[in-house]
């Protein structure tokens, strides 16, 4: 009995370690999310009209409100003028609209999709076609190619791919949390992908490519600079 209660205990620490190690990957930077219980937003202009554009603009904003920014990454892909590309959505007003057109570049790597919160602080992905606005969404915003669809990585993707880029993408866990990543070094698609399906993610979205910055002082990984259009945050 004592053998088999010994086995069971090793069996026991060896999955901790192993979902554990599975968390610690380090070729990424991530940050997951209970949107029940933490203050997550997403910013895009001052009440004066002027751009955040990056982690440290919007921190210098966040302490004058006397509120302390805890987590920043860019959320989506922008046009020349930094205004969204695709749907945007802020305290239940839309920004931007909704993009079902097609064109080139990874944005119009269909499916795209898109990352939202409810009224009702539940987060969700979706595909582009999938999206429906009942009046209850809070924030949202569109970008692509989907990463993981349904539990699937997108078809478009290849495993050994040379396209290598540093990326940052977003994805829906299991237990309803959000999982931000972007990864440390350059990765292409595929093992980019294959991450947030390996932590669960039945959905995943790119969110944007060699732009991409994380603000995230409690894992010492404190990028400030960018010139990006919607930043998405954590604030206290």
């Amino acid at each position: 009995m004592k053998k088999i209660l010994f086995l069971i205990l090793i069996a026991t620490v060896s999955v901790g370690f192993f979902i554990q190690s599975e968390k610690e990957d380090n070729r990424f930077v991530s940050y997951t999310v209970n949107p029940k219980k933490q203050n997550l937003a997403f910013f895009w202009k001052t009440k004066t009209g002027e751009n955040y554009q990056n982690a440290g603009n919007l921190k210098t904003w966040l302490k004058k409100q006397n509120n302390e920014l805890l987590f920043a990454t860019n959320g989506g892909m922008y046009k020349k003028d930094h205004s969204p590309q695709g749907l945007y959505i802020e305290n239940k007003t839309e920004k931007s609209k909704i993009d079902t057109a097609s064109g080139n570049g990874n944005f119009y790597l269909k499916p795209n999709g898109i990352f939202y919160i409810t009224t009702g602080k539940s987060a969700k992905i979706c595909t582009t076609e999938d999206f429906i606005n009942n009046g209850k969404v809070n924030y949202a915003t569109q970008s692509g190619p989907m990463l993981v669809i349904n539990g699937e990585i997108h078809s478009a993707f290849k495993e050994n791919s040379t396209n290598l880029n540093i990326r940052n993408g977003v994805g829906i866990l299991p237990n309803n949390e959000i999982l931000f990543a972007m990864s440390k070094k350059e990765i292409n698609f595929y093992d980019f992908a294959a991450y947030f399906k390996k932590m669960g993610c039945k959905n995943a979205l790119y969110l944007d490519g060699f732009v991409s910055r994380t603000y995230l002082p409690e894992k010492n990984w404190v990028q400030t600079d960018g010139d990006f259009g919607v930043i998405i945050g954590v604030t206290k």
